[in-house]
């Protein structure tokens, strides 16, 4: 199933970097980025979470937090957090089942063949009291001006309670 922007965010319960289970209902009432990634430690993936790592005084002083999540493993996640100085929860989802709920896994095709991977870079608003979306399909290479997006919504959105 494919979200949209405005669709309610489906709930989600999966282990962080230090095996602390976070819920996405933990979070209600309050503004929360989720972003998915492909994989620790590559490139596009690490300038994008040390962006959030060296703006997360900025997201937390407008009411925000932050949750990873890739389909990486604890173990990798420690370590990439661990490397990066990583101040929020980067998520689990080893099963895919996040990933698959929010419609950003799937099939990529090849010239050669096919593979299955992350298809989408989603970011998902949860807004106080309510839930919606905020959708934005990227690439790899557009790492820096996503990041951008991300922090003038969420001083918009946030700074306009």
């Amino acid at each position: 199933m494919k979200l949209k922007i405005g669709d309610a965010a489906p709930d989600f319960t999966l282990p962080d970097q230090e095996g602390k289970e976070h819920s996405l209902s933990d979070y209600r009432g309050k503004w929360v980025l989720v972003y998915f990634y492909p994989k620790d430690n590559t490139p596009g993936c690490t300038v994008e979470a040390c962006k959030l790592r060296d703006s997360i005084e900025d997201i937390r002083s407008a009411g925000a937090e932050v949750l990873g999540i890739s389909i990486d493993s604890v173990e990798s996640h420690a370590g990439f957090a661990k490397k990066h100085e990583l101040p929020f929860p980067i998520l689990a989802d080893s099963e895919k089942k996040v990933v698959n709920q929010y419609g950003v896994w799937g099939e990529k095709k090849l010239w050669a063949g096919s593979i299955w991977e992350l298809i989408e870079f989603l970011s998902w608003w949860m807004v106080p009291g309510r839930s919606r979306g905020s959708m934005k399909r990227s690439n790899r290479w557009d790492t820096q001006r996503r990041f951008w997006r991300i922090l003038k919504r969420l001083k918009n959105k946030c700074l306009k309670k």
